[in-house]
C-alpha cells in the first residue's frame, strides 16, 4: 500500500523543511511506500524555494501550486485531486502532528480499515502547549458534533486523519472551501458507512510561523457543514451509503455483510 501525505502550506518557509524531513526519516525507518505532496497555497514568502530544495533532497517529495482561490480548504481540494497513493493522510505543515502517528495510521489501514481517525483527547495521547481559548472552543464544538451524530469519537474537527482513496472518491464533491473541510470529510465517511478506527495521537503547538485558522470567521462555516451532513443522515434514505467494505477482514464484519462477502 502506498500512502500519500498531503500537506497544505501557506507561508511556512520556516517550518516546512523540518516537517517534511521528519516525515521522510520516520517512513524510511519503517520501510513504508509513500509520497509527500505539498500544496503551496499562494505563499508570499520563500516557501516555494524550500519546496524546490526538498524535492532535490527527497525523491518521494513533490509539490504543486494551488491554482484555486487561496485558503486551506481549496489547497486540500487541490491535493485530493492530485495525490497518487492508495490512501491519503492530511498532515499540517507546522509540525504539530507526530510522524510516528502517521505510521500508526498506516498500520491500521493495512489491517483493513478504510479510515483512521486520531484523537488528542483520549488515554495514550499527548497535547503540548494547546492555547487555552482554542482548547475551550474545540471541546465545545466537538461535544456538539459528537452529541448530534451520536458518536463516541471526540476529535472530529482535527484535520489529521487518514482515508483510503475510495473514501475520498465516495465523499465527492466536497462543499467546504476552508478549514471546515476537515469536518466534512470524516462526517461524510461515517454517515456513508465507511469503516474507521480511532487511535490516540500527539499534538505539539507550532514553534514557527503563525496559525492560519481564524476562529471568528469559521464558526458559521463549520455549523453549515455539520448541519449539511446531518441532513444527509436524516433524509437521504441511504442513497449515498456505501455497501460492503472490501478491505475489512471477515471477522470484523456484521453477520449480514459477512454473508454477502462470501457469496
Amino acid at each position: 500500500m502506498k500512502l500519500s501525505v498531503l500537506i497544505p502550506a501557506h507561508n511556512e518557509e520556516d517550518g516546512i523543511y523540518n516537517t517534511v524531513a521528519a516525515l521522510c526519516g520516520t517512513f524510511y525507518a519503517e520501510h513504508m511506500s509513500f509520497e509527500i505532496l505539498v500544496v503551496n497555497d499562494h505563499s508570499s514568502d520563500n516557501t516555494e524555494q524550500v519546496l524546490r530544495d526538498l524535492t532535490q533532497e527527497f525523491e518521494e517529495v513533490r509539490w504543486l501550486n494551488n491554482q484555486k482561490p487561496g485558503g486551506f480548504g481549496y489547497a486540500l481540494q487541490t491535493g485530493l485531486e492530485e495525490f497518487k497513493g492508495d490512501a491519503v493522510c492530511i498532515v499540517m505543515a507546522d509540525a504539530s502532528d507526530d510522524p510516528r502517528d502517521v505510521v500508526k495510521y498506516y498500520r491500521k489501514l493495512q489491517e483493513g480499515y478504510e479510515c483512521v481517525f486520531g484523537s488528542r483527547f483520549i488515554r495514550g495521547s499527548k497535547v503540548v502547549d494547546y492555547p487555552q481559548h482554542k482548547l475551550v472552543l474545540n471541546r465545545m464544538a466537538n461535544w456538539f458534533i459528537k452529541t448530534l451524530f451520536g458518536l463516541r469519537y471526540n476529535d472530529i474537527t482535527n484535520a489529521f486523519k487518514c482515508y483510503r482513496r475510495e473514501v475520498i472518491e465516495g465523499a465527492m464533491p466536497v462543499l467546504a472551501c476552508h478549514f471546515n473541510l476537515t469536518v466534512e470529510l470524516p462526517l461524510k465517511a461515517i454517515v456513508r458507512g465507511y469503516s474507521y478506527t480511532i487511535v490516540p495521537t500527539n499534538w505539539y503547538n507550532r514553534t514557527t510561523g503563525v496559525s492560519k485558522l481564524k476562529i471568528k470567521e469559521m464558526g458559521s462555516r463549520y455549523l453549515f457543514i455539520v448541519l449539511y451532513v446531518f441532513l444527509e443522515k436524516l433524509l437521504s434514505r441511504g442513497d449515498y451509503h456505501r455497501r460492503t467494505n472490501p478491505h475489512m477482514p471477515l471477522s470484523e464484519l456484521p453477520d449480514n455483510a459477512r454473508l454477502s462477502r462470501t457469496r
